[in-house]
């Protein structure tokens, strides 16, 4: 029900919010839900989406 999906080294906040962005609405399009979002010190992300339900 749960996915979680890494956003590779992206130095600059700009980039980052990008990238975000664009996962969540392509997960979004395959029927997920976005849950939370940890950002690393690594300057990678963590995203985590739920499975939305019929």
């Amino acid at each position: 029900m749960y996915k979680t999906v890494v956003i590779k080294y992206s130095p600059k906040a700009d980039e980052m919010a990008a990238k975000i962005e664009e996962t969540a609405n392509q997960m979004e399009q395959e029927g997920f839900e976005f849950v939370s979002c940890s950002v690393m010190p690594s300057a990678s992300a963590i995203l985590i989406f739920k499975k939305r339900l019929p």
